[in-house]
């Protein structure tokens, strides 16, 4: 399996930012278009865009979906998240040029309904996302933007969806989040021990290359970089050379 990586933008009122552990209070805005860093992103290399609507994912509904129909333009396949609730926010993202798409939160509210979505659009279009951190006992989850705790543990869900025939996992360390601090590659480890099947998308604290080398030697099947990407800790191509 090929290791991808994935750069990351996430949007708010059609500005890239980024959130500090999905603290929205905790908010970096960048003064770049989100077109123009996308094409600069594909023009070093890059053939995947992770794409988050960070209004969407905290209310519900797409806020940013004319710039994420912009971005789907641009030749990159493009993931995208953030205010998925439905069969028909799912069609809107296909319909707005969206590769896979990205379901968190109705994952952890209402797994039997997104176990269906997998059947009827096939596994490689969906990308289940369960955003985690350890309460000293067990990896929880969270939905609403991060916003809300989920009934469920990571090591329920990822079993059940990998059982289900799902095959992309983005698993976030919300604690290590936009924090530059290093990938919990013991998250990782014991998410492939759970769930062996899925492809895993690591994502929160990447800093620079020795951290991308750590996470394919992981065994994970690709990297989402965010922040280390925005403030030049590390860059596409240092990435891809990996």
């Amino acid at each position: 399996m090929s290791f991808v990586v994935l750069p990351a933008l996430d949007l708010r009122g059609g500005r890239v930012v980024r959130l500090r552990q999905g603290d929205y209070a905790r908010e970096t805005g960048y003064a770049v278009d989100p077109l123009e860093q996308a094409r600069a992103y594909r023009d070093a290399g890059a053939t995947d865009l992770h794409v988050v609507d960070l209004d969407g994912a905290r209310e519900g509904r797409f806020e940013n979906l004319r710039v994420l129909e912009g971005l789907c333009t641009l030749g990159l396949r493009v993931q995208a998240g953030g205010g998925v609730r439905g069969e028909d926010d799912v069609k809107r993202l296909f319909d707005a040029g969206v590769a896979r798409v990205v379901v968190g939160s109705v994952a952890v509210r209402e797994p039997d309904r997104v176990v269906g979505w997998i059947g009827t659009h096939g596994a490689d279009c969906l990308v289940i996302a369960l955003d985690t951190r350890h309460d000293g006992s067990a990896w929880t989850l969270s939905s609403a933007g991060w916003t809300e705790a989920a009934p469920d543990t990571l090591d329920t869900l990822a079993p059940r969806f990998a059982a289900a025939g799902a095959r992309h996992l983005l698993c976030t360390d919300i604690a290590r989040d936009g924090m530059l601090a290093g990938p919990n590659l013991d998250l990782y480890a014991h998410v492939r021990a759970i769930a062996p099947a899925l492809a895993v998308q690591a994502s929160g604290g990447v800093r620079d290359i020795a951290d991308v080398v750590a996470l394919r030697a992981s065994g994970v099947a690709g990297v989402v970089l965010g922040r280390s990407l925005l403030e030049g800790t590390l860059d596409v191509a240092g990435a891809l050379a990996c």
